[in-house]
């Protein structure tokens, strides 16, 4: 899930609009709101953020190290203003990245993702087993053959990878995937993503690679 953060409505319109369109779940504060819910929003809620999209605003400078006190997530600015002043006073505030508009969407989410790659010092790919599974929204292999999956089956399956080793709630799934703030889906049909997603794994695999326990959620285990 992407945040926006501006004061402006139009602008926070536009922006959940468009990333809607490249399927990535996203909602909008105004720079007020967004202090007061970052500091007490819970830790399932923060760790479904993959990035915090940071605009106008009186409190826009001092965004970054509040999101920084809860949250590794990139953490990029969009100015206004193409002086290099305001980029310095960005970088000075601790944001990871500064953009100008206008940007297209696809911008904003390569450029988090690269951030996300130097902060973890990872390849661009995680391999378990013979499933590797992309950062950049290719969709996986199996065994170096391409292995074509609906667009939320792909994205739970790369945040079960993500999060491997830990134990994920159906809660923790949903928000990860359609956003804290959608009250359109229910949170029930991650069950149904997942159990697509299951049959086939096993049907490629031979074996089912996900682990769930009822109460405690699910986890990805590879035991070759």
């Amino acid at each position: 899930m992407i945040v926006v953060v501006d004061e402006r409505e139009l602008v926070k319109d536009g922006y959940t609009s468009l990333f809607g369109r490249e399927g990535v779940p996203s909602t909008g504060f105004d720079p007020h709101e967004f202090g007061e819910w970052v500091n007490t929003a819970a830790d399932s809620d923060i760790d479904a953020v993959e990035a915090f999209l940071i605009g106008q605003g009186q409190f826009s400078m001092e965004l970054p190290r509040a999101i920084r006190d809860r949250s590794q997530a990139p953490v990029i600015a969009v100015s206004d203003t193409p002086s290099l002043e305001t980029t310095l006073a960005f970088f000075d505030s601790g944001v990871d990245d500064v953009v100008r508009k206008p940007v297209h969407p696809r911008e904003i989410l390569a450029r988090a993702a690269a951030i996300r790659r130097r902060l973890k010092a990872l390849a661009n790919h995680t391999d378990i087993g013979p499933i590797r599974v992309f950062s950049d929204g290719r969709d996986p292999e199996i065994e170096g053959e391409v292995f074509p999956l609906p667009r939320r089956e792909r994205r739970i399956l790369e945040y079960l990878v993500a999060n491997r080793g830990r134990r994920l709630s159906k809660t923790q799934i949903f928000n990860a995937i359609y956003g804290i703030f959608d009250e359109d889906v229910e949170e029930n049909v991650v069950e149904s993503h997942i159990s697509k997603l299951r049959k086939k794994l096993r049907k490629k695999l031979g074996f089912d690679p996900i682990d769930s326990k009822r109460f405690l959620g699910y986890c990805i285990d590879w035991q070759g």
